[in-house]
């Protein structure tokens, strides 16, 4: 996904993009939605959520 779709995305939960990393924006969202914010991270492996609409960009 691109980073201007992952930005309005963010927008919609009221989370400031300003310079933030793709990553960043997406552990927020993640966080947001109730999730486990684990993009890109050591658990991103672990995390049991296999539907994550991040899931194709994350290892």
């Amino acid at each position: 996904m691109k980073l201007e779709e992952i930005k309005q995305i963010a927008r919609q939960h009221n989370i400031k993009t300003g310079k933030a990393t793709k990553s960043e924006l997406i552990c927020a969202i993640q966080q947001a939605e109730g999730n486990q914010p684990c993009f890109a991270s050591d658990r991103a492996t672990t995390c049991g959520q296999h539907e994550c609409l991040w899931r194709a960009d994350c290892a």
